[in-house]
């Protein structure tokens, strides 16, 4: 009788477990599924769901549909199916946001959508990612300028789908339909960045004959890092901040993809910073024509994203926030007692208050770095026998000399004939945390005639001559100055525009008074100009164009030391002059 019965139980289990994955087979295909049966399976579930205001509450029951679709793409990564699954995995993650609010969900929907958009531009459902990103742009994320962009490019580039009526009603709706219009006609740059998605002009490359990413570099330190892609020629790139998964120990990552281009072969899968800022550095080929590079955070930092031109790279700072770097804390002041509860506060007016004050406000000056333009394989402008290379490090080093004998600390770019990217010379000065950055150049020009001093601070070109001379010095054509000019409005903000200005103005008009002592100089004046090397600097920088290599008359004074050293006090008295300031604006 007991074996009867133990035979019932078992019969009974194996009768409930059967019936059990019964069930799970009608809600989920198997394993072994294919990929249709799969996106037929998590189509049904989702739509069923969307449709059920009382299951569609729950977190669990949408994940279910994800995982669904999640399988489909195992089945068949690159099959017919993969951008639909993509998609719906997008739409997915979009319905759960609506129902959480959470912004991390649908920052993951975008993700989902730039998927489709990257590997599948011209699958018939890739307007449809684009509305839904325009979609939540516009009225979750808060970046109503990508969304306009977004639109743009479906009534541009997408005119004969389905979302084209959709896209021009909401973007007129949005508002600056014709700006919109034109910056995706490529009549011009976009004006701003914008950390969802970016797509920068470029030529269009096939797979049988893409870009590489030849270099990875940084320059770093506990508040600072600038992070340079180098490629062989220009590409299409976008860029999407993910949030942190701490199921699989993720934290915040920025991933950039670049378009029509493939790994070089000295680039390291990976890269470890562990700066305080960046954990590290990957690369891979997320596909068979896009690159994907990822930096892992170790906190969610403000950055920002730009190109630059002659050799094309793109370049990603990133910062530490302010008040989220450690403070050496100041020592006490013996001559007066604290207590556990209270602040000794120096006398109003006095020269602790005014060091105090400079210290928070970030306006001391201790540390100058001092960057000899160009070098190396790059001679900069060459005429009478000389090269700008030699004389501005020979220059640097006599400045720099100066400063030291005034109590200032002096740290150089370079101090040998060695060629640095104009893009390291500034992170250089942010990751060693100098106060002040001069970068030294000689000035050359069609005309022999031409002569004199001028000091240059960052900032919109405002004339031919700075669009010229910032072209020279970047390198590049004048015409795309006017590109990186829409890149600069959006850098500016955080940079120290005044500052720099003042510190120009107050060298520019110092050296002309030291010189004019002993020699007959030009005063250009002070101009602003978009300079790469200047581009992301954390102090107040300038460059100054010490003279013009193409005179002969000035030429030959650059030669002489007597003249060289004019010039230097000059600076210096400049530098003494700007720092006085700020300690004066300190103390009222």
């Amino acid at each position: 009788m007991k074996q009867f019965h133990a035979v019932n139980i078992r019969l009974l289990t194996t009768l409930t477990l059967c019936a059990f994955a019964a069930l799970l087979l009608c809600a989920r295909p198997a394993p072994a599924a294919s990929a249709k049966s799969y996106f037929t399976a998590g189509h049904s579930e989702f739509h069923a769901l969307v449709n059920n205001a009382r299951k569609a509450k729950y977190r669990s029951n949408w994940q279910k549909v994800e995982n669904i679709f999640t399988d489909c793409l195992k089945a068949s990564p690159n099959g017919s199916y993969a951008p639909k699954a993509l998609y719906y995995l997008g739409r997915t993650r979009e319905e759960l946001g609506e129902r959480s609010g959470l912004k991390s969900d649908f920052r993951k929907a975008v993700d989902y959508y730039d998927r489709v958009l990257a590997r599948y531009p011209d699958h018939g459902w890739a307007d449809d990612c684009l509305f839904r990103r325009a979609e939540i742009n516009a009225r979750r994320l808060n970046m109503v300028t990508q969304a306009r962009l977004d639109l743009a490019t479906i009534i541009v580039d997408y005119p004969k789908g389905d979302m084209k009526p959709k896209a021009e009603a909401s973007l007129k709706q949005l508002g600056k339909y014709d700006w919109a219009i034109a910056q995706v006609s490529g009549k011009s740059a976009p004006k701003k960045q914008t950390p969802t998605a970016k797509a920068a002009p470029a030529g269009q490359h096939t797979p049988a004959s893409p870009a590489h990413l030849d270099v990875v570099r940084y320059t770093s330190s506990d508040e600072y890092t600038r992070v340079v892609l180098e490629l062989d020629d220009q590409v299409k790139y976008r860029y999407q901040v993910l949030g942190p998964n701490p199921a699989v120990n993720r934290p915040h990552r920025l991933y950039i993809d670049l378009e029509g281009s493939r790994l070089g072969r000295d680039v390291t899968p990976a890269t470890t910073v562990s700066d305080g800022i960046l954990r590290s550095i990957r690369t891979g080929q997320y596909s068979q024509d896009t690159t994907r590079v990822v930096l892992d955070f170790l906190n969610m930092q403000e950055y920002k994203v730009f190109p630059l031109q002659n050799p094309y790279r793109i370049v990603i700072d990133v910062y530490a926030p302010d008040g989220q770097t450690p403070v050496v804390a100041a020592k006490a002041d013996p001559g007066h007692k604290t207590t556990a509860n209270s602040q000794y506060r120096p006398p109003k007016g006095s020269k602790q208050m005014a060091g105090s004050l400079l210290e928070q406000l970030g306006l001391t000056v201790r540390t100058i770095m001092i960057d000899a333009g160009h070098g190396g394989k790059d001679p900069g402008a060459t005429a009478n026998g000389l090269r700008e290379k030699d004389i501005n490090l020979k220059f640097a080093k006599l400045l720099g000399g100066k400063l030291q004998a005034k109590g200032f600390n002096v740290v150089y770019t370079r101090t040998t004939d060695v060629f640095i990217p104009l893009e390291k010379r500034t992170a250089m000065a942010n990751a060693q945390k100098a106060d002040l950055f001069l970068s030294i150049h000689c000035n050359a020009n069609h005309s022999r005639k031409i002569s004199g001093l001028e000091t240059y601070s960052l900032n919109l070109a405002k004339t031919d001559a700075a669009v010229r001379i910032a072209a020279r010095e970047n390198a590049v054509d004048p015409r795309a100055i006017s590109d990186l000019q829409f890149i600069l409005t959006d850098l500016m903000v955080n940079s120290k525009i005044k500052e720099s200005r003042d510190l120009a103005q107050d060298v520019q008009t110092q050296t002309i008074n030291r010189v004019r002592k002993a020699y007959p100089l030009n005063n250009k004046g002070t101009r602003e100009a978009p300079f790469y090397v200047l581009m992301g600097a954390k102090m107040p920088s300038i460059l100054v164009e010490i003279g013009y290599i193409t005179n002969k008359t000035e030429a030959g004074r650059l030669r002489s030391d007597k003249y060289l050293g004019h010039l230097a006090n000059g600076i210096v008295d400049g530098i003494l002059a700007y720092k006085s300031q700020i300690e004066r604006y300190a103390m009222n």
